[in-house]
């Protein structure tokens, strides 16, 4: 289902719950709604469609992918760039790093730890602050 986009910095900015099996319906939401806004966005967090879950959804070039407790394990690269949001008009500055290596839990519930780099792993950075509640 597609879900309207979050705008109210105060919600944005509470850190999100774990998410559960009981989570999953918002995880097929966040990418029915990343799918439907395709154009205007790369990523999105579940706070951004009012849930306060650790649930992210983002482009990996074609692919639409998931993770629910997203979780960084390690980061090299640090640099600094410019980002914006759906759910927060303008561009704000932002460090980022190069390549992360992520913990998650896939659609089916399995661990996984996967490393990416360039944009994708931009990407992901910046949801996963979503799901901190730092709002970028």
């Amino acid at each position: 289902m597609i879900r309207p986009i979050m705008q109210d910095l105060l919600f944005l900015m509470l850190p999100s719950k774990e998410a559960t099996a009981e989570d999953l319906p918002i995880a097929h939401d966040l990418l029915d709604t990343l799918r439907a806004n395709r154009e205007a966005c790369v990523g999105m967090a579940a706070n951004m469609i009012g849930q306060r879950k650790r649930i992210i959804a983002f482009a990996d070039g074609a692919k639409l992918t998931a993770m629910l407790n997203p979780r960084i394990i390690e980061h090299a690269g640090e640099y600094e760039t410019e980002e914006g949001c759906l759910s927060i008009p303008g561009v704000r500055p932002a460090t980022r790093y190069r390549t992360i290596k992520v913990s998650y839990q896939d659609l089916q519930l399995k661990e996984r730890v996967k490393s990416f780099s360039g944009w994708t792993a931009q990407i992901i950075q910046h949801e996963i602050d979503h799901c901190n509640g730092i709002p970028i």
